[in-house]
């Protein structure tokens, strides 16, 4: 399956040390040039993301110019670029964390899957063995996660 990511999931993911897991579940993951400039620059407590190193990530540009138009009347350009991307690749599903674009990806049929969904789906597969060290380095960063996410995903886990 091919996969249309935002930033957020692969920005952390990456810290994790866990972004190959993507490649493990994914066969392809697609991203907009506006998620590619966003991870090459640093974030304070996050590294550029360097890319070259990951095969199973490419750039695609979004054709939908009014699709595009319209989604960044109320998303910031990556989700934007990103949405429009699953739209026109079919993609059933879109890695996203930020509340609003998850909304807006589930209006539009696209099943919004974030970090702690992916270390979900890796923990099933048996490609990570737990999710709570995980969660919690990411909660270390200030990486937002409401309380109720963490202890459903802990409970899904059966952490």
């Amino acid at each position: 399956m091919i996969v249309v990511s935002d930033t957020s999931p692969i920005r952390a993911l990456d810290y994790l040390g866990l972004l190959p897991i993507l490649h493990e579940l994914f066969d392809q993951v697609l991203i907009p040039p506006a998620v590619r400039d966003e991870l090459t620059l640093p974030l304070p407590k996050f590294a550029a993301v360097e890319l070259s190193r990951y095969d199973f990530v490419e750039v695609r540009n979004p054709q939908d110019q009014d699709r595009l138009t319209q989604l960044l009347r109320t998303l910031d350009r990556g989700e934007a670029e990103a949405l429009t991307l699953a739209l026109e690749r079919h993609s059933p599903l879109i890695l996203i964390d930020e509340l609003k674009g998850r909304r807006v990806a589930a209006e539009l049929g696209i099943v919004p899957l974030g970090a702690i969904g992916v270390l979900l789906r890796a923990k099933s597969r048996g490609l990570i063995t737990e999710i709570r060290p995980h969660i919690e380095k990411l909660d270390e960063l200030r990486f937002f996660m409401s309380a109720a996410l963490k202890t459903n995903a802990l409970r899904m886990a059966g952490e």
